[in-house]
Parts: structure tokens; C-alpha cells; sequence
């Protein structure tokens, strides 16, 4: 046989054509895998001709069966029984029902209506007391239940209950999709109950399902099984207490069964024993994507504001009434809010939340994070919108019934029922103590301050500040604390201190409470926002105390007696709860201290004694010191922003009245304080920092120096301030600018008789060119040139006479205040004048210019005007000092015991101006609001507000302009009100002759030996301190002698001899020199004739100084 045929095959001996083996193989492969393709082809047309026919069928029957159900409802003639609803009812609903909306995929309208039906006659059925109707007893038990299996029954239902309250359910899940479609109050004061009948019983059985797990748990308590169903009560808190404003989507009448005791208690047992399991499958709730809300908030804190929601029951529109949950374990309660609230703020600080509140002490810009308006919502508004609704659910928290239920557990020897509700190894958690109240407001305050967006932690702090006896307790706590060592003596006075504060100042807190509460937290805005900073008073109470302990002189000079061991290393050396209590006791003293005026804080010493407040600014001023001395870190701002505050207000006050000796305030930095430039140098280079926003690099020292300068004595600042000066020259002399006299300084030509006239004219342009040397040449009354030439004595004369023309009533720029020391403020009517706000801001630019080249003038500012130019607002007791007799009245409003109506005041105060009466409105539509007792403190404190801020405010802004044109805000703010005017004017109004002849120069012959300059020194010394400031400006040009000792006056005071030919006879008799006394003002010397005899040199000295003359005497 041939190759090519080697490998064919015959087909069954056919004639056909031969082919080889692997196409034979191939081809029978093929046709096997045809036939195979065709049956399954076959089978598939088959079964879906059949499931086609079956979803028709069942389609027909479902609407064939769903028709008939509604005839049968609807013309029902037979009797309902449980057989019937079984059979007839049950059945045919649950079988149409399910396909029908299985296979549409959405529920209609038809099938909605027919659940409604259904569950309005099971419910029927379910509340039947007739057995035959009642469709449960068949439920339960469908075959006949004897007494036999009834236990096998009760197992069966408690096991299909404890699948309920299983995770595998997925039961709370769905409830948690229900409830959150229910419609939700944007506020608490909403009526949402106004559900429709069928969604009610649909609403019911829900609740009704979530609940029974805890049921069965209650009434079983002794079930060794039971603890499967504390998987429910973990589903119900991770579920269901995270839904959004959770009790205001229930209708009312179901609330009470949310509220059991037998619910909350398993809840707070869930979250106490398995924290860290809760809290984090709570975290994961939120990536469910269940709610919008989350985006706005995390479910912990929906878990916080529905637990404290479900707790309490109060009245919204009041705050003395409200109870928590009856049988609720109130410790349990705390506990599990202080750990949700302490959760939520840390989520609060991952975003960045807390970072504006914190930075406020560091006087910081706003935060770089995301803007939160645009991160979690679509508008402003509605975010507003929601954190109000969020902290409406908070409001019982606010209410002072809260706080004191809770101090009275304190009190308490046992809480009722915690040995049953918490198991042994958490029955201690069951005590609540002051130190767990302390946590549970601190947390609260910090919560409120973030998402309260209208008034912060306002309404918390009015409650905290004004509950009697609150206060006293938490300091007597921290006392204990911080102080081991007088534990014993504050163990002792912390009752004694607490019933003083609960009985015998009740009526002041109670008084003030009632008035705040009433007033409304949204009404206090004004107060808090406006009446802060420093006043006088015309009473020295410090020194009208009697009865209380002197502390030893010495030991007050001490400054190791004020420098508290225990905070010399900051927050971090104190423990958690003390921490607590520090920012708790020192947010609510602050705000107390806002309100409390100088009699109660120094004559009736409340809430503290004047030994406990030194004992509390020495507290304050060691931590806030030594914590920013160690820089600060971000868990420690809340505390340290509160600190500050606090200590603001306290050594303010002190600087007002002194209760503290001043080496309290010096103790901290005694014996680390930095060299002054150093302190300058930080201190400038933190400003420029902060300017620029950038906190990361704030320097330790330079943040005490912003903070705290009182820690420096104020030699120490003011040469500080002369750095700064100095420093400011540098660089201006590093651009290029002429700081000194020469060819490009500012010359003007003032007249004497129109020197404010003329130096308005000229100088009001230059801004801060200012700062530059100023050449001045006058012309005389006479219209003559003066001689002399200016190289700075004649400047200086010109802006102390100016300030002198300027600033005289008469003028009509500023006005003296009616108290003894007539301190200057600016005249309202000033504002009325031509030019008269552009007048007061170039007055402004003469004192800058006066502290720039460090000349001191002649007045003194009112400490209202100066707290506005350092950036502060006033305190009610200031307003002795600006017009007594209104103080006076307003006090009597205050105290007064009657009804306040018959006094017949409105809200509004008469201003005069020219002779023309404006009435002025305190707030929109004050003239029809009439002065009560609940509102009078809102009265009192707007007269304040008007007389001590909004009044002066347009004046006081634009002097404020001049003034910075020249002195950097940053650089004032070293200095309160009364330091400022010393800084000003060199504080009092006479010489040290001693002091002036230890640091004077003799020229031209003169020696300290001479017969002249002897005489010389004893006629000054028999000076008026009038007289001898006279001369010291007819020398320097400046009648103040300079701040910190004539050391510091440059050039040096020189006595200069001029030599005068005299008969030898003229020390006894005959005549002596002639020639008047002469100056230098720009060399500071005194040009002194060689007198002979006492009197004539007293005579020609006294003449040559009242002579107002220039160059002419000599």
C-alpha cells in the first residue's frame, strides 16, 4: 500500500471517499458536543416555559387572592376569631403580600393600604381579653399546649425571642431604617406626634418588637441563658440610640416604655462593661451610609444626646422643674455620658473642631482646617440649623434641677439600686462623687462650646456659676487636691464654706438665679460679650474688712510663698480628675466673676473669702505660668484657656482694688525670668508669629509674655517697652528712613497762641511718618520768631504744650470725670464738632508720639477710655468712676426689694448734646419694654454697656487709630489701665529732689560743693510739687520726672555756671545777681547766675518758670 494511504480508514465499506483517523476523531467530537447543546437548548425552553407559567399563575392567583381578601374585608358578615385570622386572614395576605412586592420590587399604594388593614386587626385581635379571639394564644401554642409541653412552649418562644435580639436577625437593623423615615423635629419644642393611626400601630409594633428581648431578660432574671439576650440590649444601643433625635420620632405615648428603667439600665450595663466593643461598632454604624445625619455628627454623639434625652424629663420652657427617669441609676448615667461625651470630643479635636476654642488664649487667627460649613453641609444655615436642633436635645443638662440631683447623690451614703444593676466587679461605678460630677460639666462645656452656635456654653455656665454652694464645693475639692498639706484645714472649712454658701447666701444666688434663668441664656450675650475689663470703685473694701486673717507682711513679700510646688511643672504634674476640676472650677468662676460686682467680691465675699481668692489667683498664676513656660499642647488648651480667662479677671480686679500683695503676682518667673532684650526680641517675634497665623512656632516665653506680662515688674516691662522702641528704630533705619534729627526731618512753625490749630494743620497728614524727628520753630504772641535753635528740647515743649491746650476741657475735645482725681475721657460731644473725630485721632498720634520718644505729658486718662484702647470692655463697677450718682441709682435697682415695675423705667437712657434731650433705645423696641425683676439685671447691665462702651466706642476707635499709627497694640498690652497712664504721665505729680541731685552734672565750674548749687537745693526742696515741676519743664521741657528714675533722663540734668561779678557783701546784704536763670532745653541744663543770697534765687527761679517764655531770658 502506498504512504499517502497508509493512514485512511473506509467507511463501512461504502464507495465514499476515505478519510484519515484524526478528522474521523474530530468529527465525531463535533457532532457529540451538537447533540449535547440541543437537549440542554430543550431543557432550558422547557424550564422557562415553566417558570414563566408559574410566575403568571402566581401572579393571577396573587391578584385573584389580594381581590378577594378586600371583598372579604370589606363585607365581612362572619365572626373574627383567632381560627379565622389564621385561615381565612393570615395566610392569603402573606402569600400575596410577599409575591406582589417581590416582584415589583417597591411597595404600592394597594399593598400599603393592606398592611395597614392587616395589622389594625391583628392588633385588635392581640388586645382581645376573649381567648377565641385572641390570635397569640393560637400563635403560641398551635397545637393544643397542655400542661405537659407547656415549658417546651415557653422555651420555643424564648428562643425565637432570643433571635430577635441576635446580630443574625437583623431585626434592630431594620427597625433603625423604620424609625429613621419617621418624621424628625428640627427642635424639641415641636409637636411630632401627629402620626396617622396605622403608622402609630406600625410604629408601636416596632418599639414593641425592640423591647421584648429586655422583657424577657427582666422577668427571667434568674435564667442562667439569659445573658444571650444582652446581645440586644448591645443592638439596641449600636441601632437604635444612634438614630437622630430618637424620642422625638416616637409618639409620646410610647416614650414611657423607652424610658423604663429595665431598658436604660441594660443599656448603661452594655456600655460600661464592653466600652471599647460599643463604642467601636458604633464608629462602624457610620460608614453604613444609614443616615445623612452622620455627616453632620457621629453616631456617638447621637448616643450621648438621646441617652441624656431618655433620662430626664423636664419642661422646656422652665428650669426649676425636671426629674430623671423614675428608678434611673443616676451614677450609671454619669459614667456612661462622661465616656460617649469624652468619645465625641476626640473626634471633635480629629477634625479639627476644638482648634479655634483652644487657641483663643494665644490670641491666634481662625483655624486653617476645613471650613466645617462646606466639609458636612450644603448651606450655613442649615448646619446652624442642625447644631441648634443637636444641642435642643441637651437643654435638661443646662437646667439647674440636673445639677443639683446629682450633687445630692454626692451627699448620699448609698444610690439607690446600684448593687442590682451592675454586676460586682462595677459596683463601685455605682457612687457617684463630686470628682464624676466635675467630669460630667467639663465634658458638656467643651461639647456646647463647639456645637452651640448662637451663645457656646452660655446657658451651662449661668446655671454652674449661679447653683448655690457648687462653686465652694468644687474649689474645696481642688483645694484638697493641690494642697495635701492643709487638707485637714480644708476638710474643716469645706462644710463650714459649702452650708455659708447654701443658706446664708442664698438669697444672692438665688436671687441671680432666678433673674438668669428668666432673662433666657440668648439675653446674657451682651453681658458676656461686653461687660469685661477693669473699673474703679470709691471705696477701698480690701481695707474694710474685718475679722479676717492678716497674713504675715513678710510671708505676703515672699514670692516662694505664692509659687505653688504642686503646678510648677504645669498640667502635667497633676493628675486626670484633677485637671477636670481645674477647668470645670476655672470656665465657671470666670463667668461668675464677669457678674459679680466689687461689693459682693470684697465686703460680702462671696463666693470666697479674700484669703481663698489670693489662694486661688497664686494657683492660677503658678499654672498658667509654668504651662506655657513648657509650651503647650493640645490636650492642655481647654484648661489653659479657662485658666487665663480666669486669671485675667482676677488680677484685674486686683489692679482695681488690691487684695493680692504684689508679690503673688511676680512669684512664677522670680527666679527664671529672661534678660529684657531677650524678653523684647521673643516678644516681638511672637506677635510678628501670630500676625501671621502660624502657631506652630510659638515660643514658650514668648507666649508668657503675651499672656502673663504681670510676671515682670514693671520697671522690667517698661524698659521692655523701651526695647521695643529702640528695635523699631533699628529697622527703620535699615529701610533707609532718618530716624534722627538732620535735612529731612519735619519742620513746622507753630504759633503759641494756635498750637493745636497749627499742628492739626500740619502734622495730622503724616500718619505714621510721625515717628520721625519733628523740627519746631515758634512764633511768640507777638508775632515774632523765637530764638533758639531745635535739637529736641523744643519739640518736646511742643507736644507737651499742645497736649496741654488739647486735652483742657475748654477745648471741648476731652472732658474731665466727676470723681477727685478728674481723669480725662473724650467728650461726647466732641463727635459733633467740625473735624472733631479727625481731631481726636491726631491726639492719638501725639500721645504715640509722646511714648515713642519717651516724653511724658501732663494727664492722665479715665480707666474706662484706656481698657478701650487695650482692647477691653468694662466692668459694671467702673461706672463709679464715671458718673457716681448713675452707679448709685443703678445699685439701688439692683438691691431693690419691692416690684421694680413701680419704679416706672424702660429700656432706654436720655442723652443731651447741645442742649437738645435724644432718647435712646438699649435694644430695638426698648421704650415699650418695661423693667421687672426678672429682666432688671438686663437692664442694669445694658445702662452699663451704653455709658462705659457704645458711647465712647466711636471716639475711643478713633483715637485708638492715631495711637497705633505710632505704638503697636502688641507692645500696650504689656500694661493694665493704671500702668498705662503711668507709662503716660511717670504716675505722680511731684520730684524726688534726692534723687535728681544724685544723678545731676556740673558744668562750667560749678562743683556739687558750690555755695549756688547748695542754695539751689535747698530752695527746691522748699518747693510746692507745683513749683517743682515747673522748673523741671522749663529745664527738659517736660514737667514729669522721667519713669524710672532721673538715671534714665537723656541728656543727663546739668547745672551750668554762669558767671556774674558781685560785691563780696551781697551774701549779707545789698544787691545781688541780677540776671534771671536761663535753659537748654535741648541739652536739659540749667543756666544758673552765681546768687548770693537764698531769696533771690527763689525769687528768679520762680519768676523765670511762670515766665511761659523761651530763648528771650537769657
Amino acid at each position: 500500500m502506498d504512504d499517502p494511504r497508509k493512514h485512511q480508514v473506509s467507511l463501512r465499506g461504502a464507495s465514499a471517499k476515505e478519510i484519515t483517523r484524526d478528522a474521523l476523531l474530530e468529527k465525531v467530537s463535533q457532532e457529540r458536543e451538537l447533540r449535547n447543546f440541543t437537549r440542554r437548548a430543550t431543557a432550558a425552553a422547557l424550564f422557562i416555559q415553566r417558570v414563566w407559567r408559574r410566575y403568571n399563575l402566581t401572579k393571577m392567583v396573587s391578584g385573584q387572592l389580594q381581590l378577594e381578601w378586600e371583598k372579604m374585608l370589606n363585607h365581612c358578615t362572619v365572626s373574627i376569631n383567632r381560627t379565622w385570622i389564621s385561615s381565612n386572614f393570615l395566610r392569603p395576605f402573606l402569600f400575596f403580600i410577599t409575591n406582589l412586592s417581590t416582584r415589583r420590587q417597591k411597595i404600592q399604594t394597594r399593598e400599603t393600604a393592606c398592611m395597614q388593614n392587616c395589622f389594625s386587626i391583628l392588633l385588635e385581635s392581640i388586645n382581645s381579653t376573649d381567648p377565641q379571639k385572641n390570635f397569640c394564644s393560637l400563635a403560641t401554642g398551635w397545637k393544643s399546649i397542655t400542661d405537659n409541653n407547656l415549658k417546651d412552649a415557653d422555651m420555643s418562644v424564648k428562643d425565637l425571642v432570643r433571635f430577635m435580639g441576635s446580630k443574625k436577625s437583623g431585626m434592630y437593623i431594620c427597625i433603625r431604617r423604620y424609625i429613621n423615615n419617621l418624621d424628625a423635629p428640627f427642635s424639641s419644642q415641636m409637636d411630632c406626634s401627629g402620626q396617622t393611626d396605622d403608622r402609630f400601630l406600625i410604629t408601636a409594633s416596632a418599639v414593641t418588637l425592640a423591647l421584648r428581648p429586655f422583657h424577657i431578660a427582666n422577668t427571667d432574671s434568674n435564667d442562667p441563658d439569659i445573658l444571650d439576650v444582652q446581645y440586644a440590649a448591645e443592638q439596641y444601643c449600636v441601632f437604635l440610640l444612634t438614630i437622630p433625635w430618637f424620642a422625638q420620632r416616637l409618639p409620646a405615648v410610647l416614650l414611657p416604655a423607652v424610658r423604663h428603667k429595665s431598658i436604660l439600665s441594660h443599656c448603661f450595663r452594655m456600655l460600661l462593661t464592653l466600652k471599647e466593643k460599643i463604642l467601636k461598632e458604633i464608629s462602624e454604624v457610620d460608614h453604613l451610609k444609614i443616615t445623612s445625619c452622620s455627616k453632620v455628627m457621629p453616631q456617638v454623639g447621637w448616643v450621648l444626646a438621646n441617652i441624656i434625652c431618655l433620662a430626664t424629663e423636664s419642661d422646656n420652657n422652665s428650669v426649676d422643674h425636671g426629674k430623671f427617669t423614675e428608678g434611673l441609676d443616676c451614677a450609671s448615667y454619669v459614667s456612661v455620658v462622661i465616656i460617649l461625651a469624652e468619645n465625641l470630643l476626640s473626634w471633635f479635636a480629629s477634625l479639627g473642631w476644638l482648634r479655634k476654642e483652644n487657641q483663643k488664649f494665644e490670641n491666634s487667627g481662625e483655624t486653617s482646617a476645613e471650613s466645617i460649613d462646606t466639609l458636612f453641609c450644603d448651606t450655613q444655615s442649615t448646619f446652624k440649623s442642625l447644631k441648634m436642633s443637636y444641642m435642643d436635645l441637651c437643654r435638661p443638662v443646662c437646667q439647674q434641677w440636673h445639677l443639683m440631683k446629682l450633687l445630692a447623690l454626692e451627699r448620699d451614703a448609698s444610690v439607690h439600686g446600684a448593687d442590682n444593676l451592675l454586676p460586682n466587679n462595677l459596683k463601685s461605678l455605682g457612687k457617684c462623687e463630686l470628682l464624676d460630677v466635675a467630669y460630667y460639666y467639663s465634658y458638656m462645656l467643651r461639647i456646647f462650646s463647639v456645637m452651640n452656635p448662637v451663645v457656646g456654653s452660655l446657658p451651662l455656665l449661668n446655671m454652674l456659676a449661679f447653683t448655690p454652694g457648687f462653686l465652694v464645693n468644687l474649689w474645696g475639692a481642688l483645694e484638697r487636691s493641690i494642697f495635701p498639706e492643709k487638707s485637714h484645714i480644708a476638710e474643716d472649712n469645706y462644710h463650714c464654706r459649702s452650708k455659708i454658701a447654701g443658706n446664708k447666701n442664698d438669697g444672692v444666688f438665688d436671687r441671680k438665679q432666678k433673674q438668669v434663668a428668666k432673662d433666657g441664656g440668648n439675653k446674657w450675650v451682651t453681658v458676656i460679650h461686653k461687660i469685661t475689663g477693669k473699673s474703679h470703685a470709691g471705696v477701698d473694701y480690701a481695707d474694710s474688712i474685718s475679722g479676717q486673717p492678716k497674713p504675715n507682711r513678710d510671708d505676703e513679700d515672699s514670692c516662694d510663698v505664692w509659687d505653688i510646688e504642686s503646678l510648677r511643672r504645669g498640667p502635667e504634674g497633676i493628675s486626670k480628675s484633677t485637671y477636670c476640676l481645674l477647668h470645670l472650677f476655672c470656665a465657671t468662676y470666670s463667668h461668675l466673676l464677669l457678674v459679680l460686682d466689687d461689693i459682693e467680691f470684697y465686703e460680702k465675699q462671696v463666693p470666697f473669702t479674700l484669703e481663698q481668692q489670693r489662694t486661688i489667683a497664686s494657683m492660677l498664676n503658678t499654672l498658667v505660668y509654668n504651662t506655657l513656660s513648657h509650651s503647650v499642647s493640645k490636650h492642655n488648651r481647654p484648661l489653659m484657656d479657662a485658666a487665663v480667662r480666669c486669671l485675667h479677671l482676677l488680677y484685674e480686679r486686683d489692679c482695681r482694688h488690691q487684695f493680692c500683695p504684689p508679690a503673688l503676682w511676680l512669684s512664677p518667673a522670680e527666679k527664671n525670668r529672661p534678660p529684657i532684650a531677650v524678653a523684647a526680641r521673643t516678644h516681638e517675634a511672637l506677635s510678628a508669629t501670630l500676625r501671621l497665623d502660624d502657631t506652630s512656632t510659638i515660643s514658650s516665653m514668648g507666649s508668657v509674655i503675651t499672656t502673663t506680662p504681670h510676671v515682670f515688674p514693671f520697671e522690667e516691662r517698661v524698659q521692655m517697652f523701651r526695647e521695643f522702641i529702640n528695635m523699631d528704630k533699628v529697622s527703620r533705619r535699615m529701610a533707609g528712613e532718618v530716624v534722627g534729627p538732620g535735612p529731612q526731618s519735619v519742620e513746622i512753625v507753630i504759633r503759641r497762641g494756635h498750637i493745636v490749630e497749627d499742628g492739626f494743620q500740619q502734622l495730622n497728614s503724616l500718619g505714621p511718618r510721625l515717628k520721625s524727628c519733628i523740627h519746631v520753630s515758634f512764633v511768640s504772641d507777638c508775632g515774632l520768631p523765637e530764638a533758639g535753635l531745635d535739637y529736641g528740647g523744643l519739640s518736646k515743649e511742643f507736644l507737651t504744650d499742645i497736649a496741654k491746650a488739647a486735652f483742657s476741657p475748654e477745648h471741648g475735645l476731652f472732658s474731665q470725670t466727676s470723681t477727685s482725681d478728674r481723669l480725662l475721657i473724650p467728650n461726647i460731644a466732641a463727635r459733633f464738632l467740625a473735624n472733631g473725630i479727625q481731631m481726636i485721632e491726631f491726639l492719638g498720634r501725639i500721645v504715640g508720639k509722646a511714648l515713642y520718644e519717651g516724653i511724658l505729658l501732663d494727664y492722665s486718662f479715665s480707666h474706662v477710655f484706656v481698657q478701650k484702647l487695650l482692647g477691653r470692655y468694662s466692668f459694671l463697677d467702673e461706672l463709679s468712676t464715671l458718673d457716681p450718682e448713675l452707679y448709685k441709682n443703678l445699685m439701688y435697682v439692683k438691691n431693690y426689694d419691692g416690684d421694680v415695675k413701680e419704679l416706672s423705667l424702660d429700656f432706654t437712657v436720655m442723652e443731651e448734646s447741645f442742649g437738645k434731650r435724644q432718647v435712646i433705645e438699649l435694644k430695638p423696641g426698648g421704650k415699650d419694654v418695661c423693667v421687672t425683676n426678672e429682666n432688671k439685671l438686663q437692664y442694669i447691665h445694658a445702662i452699663a454697656d451704653y455709658k462705659l462702651n457704645r458711647q465712647i466706642l466711636p471716639l475711643s476707635n478713633a483715637f485708638y487709630r492715631g495711637l497705633t499709627d505710632l505704638i503697636a497694640p502688641s507692645w500696650l498690652k504689656l500694661f493694665n489701665a493704671s500702668e498705662f497712664n503711668q507709662l503716660l504721665s511717670g504716675g505722680n505729680h511731684d520730684i524726688d529732689v534726692d534723687d535728681l541731685r544724685n544723678n545731676t552734672r556740673y558744668t562750667g565750674g560749678y562743683t556739687e560743693g558750690s555755695r549756688t548749687v547748695k542754695l539751689f537745693w535747698e530752695v527746691i526742696t522748699g518747693f510746692e510739687p507745683k513749683e517743682r515741676c515747673l522748673l523741671l519743664k522749663f529745664v527738659t521741657s517736660c514737667s514729669r520726672a522721667p519713669l524710672l528714675g532721673f538715671k534714665h533722663l537723656q541728656p543727663t540734668f546739668t547745672i551750668h555756671k554762669v558767671a556774674c561779678d558781685v560785691p563780696l557783701w551781697a551774701t549779707f546784704g545789698g544787691q545781688d545777681v541780677e540776671r534771671l536763670p536761663s535753659a537748654s532745653t535741648c541739652y536739659n541744663t540749667l543756666k544758673l547766675p552765681t546768687y548770693k543770697r537764698p531769696s533771690t534765687l527763689r525769687a528768679k527761679l520762680l519768676y523765670a518758670i511762670n515766665s511761659n517764655a523761651g530763648f528771650e531770658l537769657s
